[in-house]
């Protein structure tokens, strides 16, 4: 399992997103007829694709580094409909915690995590990897966190046996002075199939 350095930076603030608040509980996978057994970690290979047919999403995805002052990058605001994976960290489907970003509106417009919020546990999430393979995750638990207490090192550098995949995206109000809304939402999901 690869783990993702510890950063101190990735306080995450996507300067184009939004939503509402919701925070569910963890799913028990033999309490939901929508949960499934939890799937075995995948060997490593790249996204390329991410669908959430709940939300009806499908978005290609890219690959995000970090800026010059140590955060990390985000999908441009020209292309909303684009996702980032953390490639820093486990691909979708490798032990471990992979994270993929997406902004909730840019520029007005909608964009690919505009309904983050709205996913429920056992919602399942996919992703359509480069070597063929779709890794299926079911969402655990939805939060709302404030931007200033982001729990970087939980979403990116937890020590997991385990494949698990976060979704992020902004959240709360939006503050017009500094030009970016008050929280994030974050979308936990494990392995279900692969």
């Amino acid at each position: 399992m690869r783990k993702a350095p510890l950063l101190l930076a990735v306080a995450f603030a996507l300067s184009a997103c939004g939503g509402d608040d919701y925070s569910g509980g963890p799913i028990d996978p033999g309490s939901s007829p929508r949960a499934a057994s939890f799937a075995k970690p995948l060997p490593r290979s790249l996204p390329a694709t991410i669908k959430i047919p709940r939300l009806g999403v499908t978005a290609p995805v890219s690959e995000l580094g970090l800026q010059p002052n140590g955060r990390i990058e985000e999908p441009p605001l020209t292309r909303p409909d684009l996702a980032g994976w953390w490639k820093n960290g486990p691909t979708p489907g490798e032990g471990g915690p992979s994270v993929i970003l997406g902004h909730v509106d840019a520029r007005g417009k909608h964009a690919v995590f505009h309904r983050l919020k709205d996913l429920r546990p056992g919602d399942r999430v996919q992703v359509v990897r480069r070597d063929g393979t779709t890794a299926t995750f079911a969402v655990q638990k939805v939060e709302n966190v404030p931007k200033a207490s982001f729990p970087g090192e939980k979403i990116y550098a937890e020590d997991l046996d385990y494949a698990a995949l976060r979704l992020v995206t902004c959240g709360g109000t939006f503050d017009t002075g500094a030009g970016h809304y008050s929280e994030n939402v974050i979308a936990y999901t494990r392995l279900v199939r692969a």
